[in-house]
């Protein structure tokens, strides 16, 4: 059942056009940027985006701003934030996806908002993500964090199949709608 969800997402994902990420992510940004939890943040933690992913790019830029932003970068198989001071000082890494050259560590306790990726989310805040397990892990490191799944309004299903060490989101902002997840 996880594989098969998996796979009609990534194909509806895939079938976007480059015109419809970037109108879809832009409303999912002004979402964001409406949240009282993003207004209140001070750090916030993105993914940066790859394939056809709610693009985050444009997002980062905006919250360098005004936000101290930290962005996830892979040591040994675990996500460390590395904090960012101009979005072009990323360079391609694992699977191709944009990570700091350096690492420029910040503690866990000082990040407001996580921001997670996800092939699907359901309404509870449970995800599937690429089968790594990178996320979940990481996510337990950050308990006081508010954590917000970025997805466009087609990856939000009633049910994702579960595990014991997933970590739920709090809320999912997609194109059309803020979930407070239950």
């Amino acid at each position: 059942m996880k594989a098969q969800l998996k796979k009609s997402i990534v194909e509806k994902r895939n079938s976007l056009s480059t015109g419809d990420i970037l109108q879809k992510s832009s409303q999912i940004c002004k979402n964001l940027f409406n949240l009282e939890q993003y207004k209140k943040s001070k750090v916030v933690m993105f993914f940066v985006s790859f394939d056809n992913e709610v693009d985050t790019h444009e997002i980062i830029k905006d919250a360098l701003k005004n936000k101290t932003v930290a962005v996830p970068k892979v040591v040994q198989r675990e996500i460390e934030p590395s904090v960012i001071i101009d979005f072009y000082n990323l360079a391609p890494a694992k699977f191709g996806i944009l990570e700091p050259v350096g690492l420029m560590k910040i503690a866990y306790k000082n990040i407001d908002i996580v921001l997670v990726p996800g092939i699907a989310f359901d309404r509870e805040g449970h995800r599937i993500g690429y089968g790594f397990g990178y996320y979940d892990k990481f996510l337990k490191k950050v308990p006081k964090a508010v954590k917000i799944g970025l997805c466009f309004d087609f990856q939000v299903v009633d049910k994702v199949p579960r595990e014991e060490h997933d970590v739920p989101v709090d809320l999912i902002v997609t194109e059309s709608k803020v979930i407070e997840c239950k």
